[in-house]
């Protein structure tokens, strides 16, 4: 008999359907090896050695089995996730079952019978570069978390974080709200004509040039002026331009590029879309087939595509779409400059298990997921779209100014990938120029002025972040890595450091007073250039530097920071919220107060009037939309938990926790025991049980 150990249920639920009887699959469920939760676990004058404990009392059990698994083990096989975090919980799992430094680490990028078998058939030892990453990682979130936090919980509010990446995350979302609010609009104005040709047809054309240089039209008087010269002019088709725009199909999803895609399309959180893609990566129950893995590993900052791959898709777009959607050879795509490239882009495993052939028989939330990423990735390997482009460019002749007006005509002549994916992607930028179906024009023609008119205009700031706009910037500032996003703006919402309003992320009084105080006193935790050349530090341990090193040349400012903000700084002054609720007693608005459970309105004429009111407080996030839930009151009174966006309906009698469950997908309870937070899924044939700790891989301490 031979052992696999995997860190998930699920994924060990998978990987036994593919193996058989001659191995037993085992799960760690998670980390068996943590820093501890109430002290700072990191020897500061032992050169920032870790203390690792195990968490708790389930691990011990799971520990104890393991090493009884081990004695009646031929061979040991540790499966844990093709990551840095996988990597370190490998190493854990050897020292504590002892079987350190041999060749019994696997690694595997989908779950599939072909590529687990390979795995095993090529053992490695544990590569201790990736180890030492995770642990630089975890050690420096670590002393910022725990230093810092305690400092913004005593000079500011209670029970307030201050990591590393969500510091920055969250000077990020500040500094764009001020930008919007400082900024002044400039006014402008289109000038739009609607011109008609001999033969009565009409065409609608903006200028854009006065006497060759491009037309800028400050105010109403400048648009008036323009206009009575173009009521005045003579009108003709200067130039007539066809060409072929060829459209490339997009590259496969990224974690980055899927987590932005799936909030705009599906309107999924960050932390949602990576419970879902984790699910379908390590296997998802198919009515009538069991437990199947339908997408290769979804932490991943590359867009490159194994040739195996690559030739078999080549071959199925053949078959089921022709020759003309199949390129002569595979699309080969670029990844970032900074990318690490461990890992293939996020595509299905099986381009024959198709979306159709799933619907209705996997979870709604996971069909629309797998969809994406399924047409996604066919897109991205069939021929590009071809468009015929006609632009018109059409004068008008006043006696001294000469003004160009432009018309542009764009017809698909050749779908290429439209015909699987045909929608805008967070990539693609709309220039906003309208598709108009023009007559056939010669070059000269006349066009008569049938009316014109000036379209009073505004510049706009810069629009508020959303998820998805935030994850593309992070990324582009190099602010915390693919599997950081969504764990790090869970926490800013969390902690109510910003808000989510339509959509956009919204700072709060709260996270405003916070980034000035970090601005204040930790500059560097809040600096975006430090940060990033943090991150890229960081990453250098996977090619061998010392992680010790890194962290010994950031400690000693960082620790000169804490100090300096223990001893001299102030308290802040939170200012009060004020609600729209009006107090029955005396008249005043009531303000939001903080007590012992939670939020509360209370009169601001306390101690003259003592009257309080409970407040609809957040309490957990959706697990099927991302928004707040919040408490609500039946008729009769009795208390039950609903999202605060009516259309989604979700509600429970029980606290929910803010995710589904991994195993079935119904929604999940909180419950505590002994203290002690665990989810519990609701569904009674499951009651599968979850610790919060093992979601959000590499995140901030907070």
């Amino acid at each position: 008999m031979n052992l696999v150990i995997v860190e998930s249920p699920s994924k060990s639920k998978t990987i036994q359907k593919y193996l058989g009887n001659n191995y037993k699959v085992m799960a760690t469920v998670g980390h068996i090896y943590d820093l501890p939760k109430r002290s700072l676990g990191i020897d500061i004058d032992n050169n920032f050695e870790p203390q690792y404990v195990i968490t708790d009392a389930k691990k011990r059990k799971i520990i104890n089995d393991l090493k009884t698994a081990v004695k009646s083990s031929d061979k040991i096989y540790l499966a844990t996730d093709p990551d840095r975090e996988g990597e370190a919980i490998s190493w854990h799992i050897a020292k504590a079952l002892e079987i350190e430094n041999k060749k019994n680490r696997i690694e595997f990028h989908e779950i599939t019978y072909n590529a687990i078998n390979n795995a095993i058939n090529n053992p490695r030892e544990i590569n201790q570069n990736l180890v030492d990453a995770q642990q630089a990682r975890r050690v420096i979130d670590r002393l910022v978390g725990y230093k810092v936090s305690p400092i913004l919980s005593s000079k500011i509010k209670a029970g307030l974080s201050g990591g590393r990446v969500q510091s920055a995350a969250l000077k990020m979302i500040i500094d764009r709200e001020k930008d919007i609010e400082s900024f002044t609009p400039r006014e402008y104005w289109n000038i739009v004509a609607t011109l008609k040709n001999k033969s009565g047809i009409k065409i609608q054309a903006t200028a854009t040039e006065c006497n060759g240089k491009k037309i800028t039209v400050a105010n109403k008087s400048e648009s008036d002026t323009v206009i009575q010269e173009l009521l005045l002019s003579d009108w003709n088709v200067s130039n007539i331009k066809k060409s072929k725009q060829v459209v490339k199909a997009f590259p496969p999803y990224t974690t980055s590029t899927l987590q932005q895609d799936a909030s705009i399309k599906l309107g999924y959180s960050s932390s949602i879309v990576m419970q879902i893609a984790q699910q379908l990566y390590e296997g998802v129950e198919v009515a009538g087939e069991g437990h199947i893995a339908l997408v290769t590993y979804i932490r991943t900052d590359s867009v490159r595509v194994s040739k195996e791959m690559q030739d078999k898709t080549l071959d199925y777009i053949k078959t089921n779409y022709g020759l003309e959607f199949t390129p002569s050879k595979p699309n080969v795509y670029s990844s970032k400059k900074s990318a690490q490239d461990a890992h293939e882009a996020i595509r299905p495993v099986d381009l024959n298990r198709t979306p159709e052939s799933l619907k209705g028989l996997i979870k709604s939330s996971h069909y629309k997921l797998y969809k994406l990423i399924y047409e996604r990735y066919l897109a991205s390997q069939m021929t590009p779209a071809v468009y015929a482009v006609t632009n018109i460019e059409i004068e008008a002749i006043h006696k001294q100014n000469i003004y160009s007006f432009g018309v542009q005509e764009k017809k698909l002549i050749e779908k290429g990938y439209t015909i699987v994916y045909d929608s805008q992607t967070v990539e693609e930028e709309d220039d906003g120029s309208p598709t108009v179906s023009l007559p056939d024009l010669s070059k000269d023609e006349k066009f008569l002025l049938e009316d014109v008119k000036g379209v009073q205009k505004f510049t706009k700031p810069l629009s508020r972040y959303t998820e998805a706009s935030l994850i593309k910037s992070m990324e582009e500032n190099g602010i915390g890595r693919p599997s950081t996003y969504a764990s790090v703006i869970s926490v800013l919402l969390k902690r109510d450091y910003v808000k989510k309003e339509k959509k956009v992320l919204v700072p709060s009084i709260l996270g405003r007073k916070v980034t000035e105080y970090m601005e204040s006193y930790f500059p560097d935790i809040v600096d975006l250039k430090f940060t990033a050349n943090m991150e890229d530090a960081l990453d250098t341990i996977e090619n061998g530097k010392e992680w010790k090193n890194i962290i010994s040349k950031f400690y000693p400012k960082f620790a000169k920071d804490v100090d300096h903000a223990k001893k001299y700084s102030q308290k802040v002054e939170l200012p009060q919220e004020v609600s729209d609720e009006i107090c029955e007693k005396c008249g005043a608005n009531m303000i939001v107060k903080d007590g012992r459970y939670g939020k509360f309105l209370a009169c601001p004429n306390y101690p003259s009037c003592k009257n309080v009111k409970s407040i609809n407080e957040k309490v957990s996030i959706c697990p099927i939309c991302g928004n707040d839930v919040v408490k609500r009151h039946t008729k009769k009174g009795k208390m039950f938990y609903a999202c605060v966006k009516r259309e989604c309906k979700f509600m429970s009698w029980d606290l929910p926790a803010p995710i589904l469950c991994p195993k079935c997908s119904s929604p999940m309870k909180i419950n505590k025991v002994r203290g002690k937070t665990q989810y519990v899924c609701t569904d009674r044939l499951c009651r599968n049980i979850v610790l919060p700790l093992i979601e959000g891989s590499e995140s901030d301490e907070s």
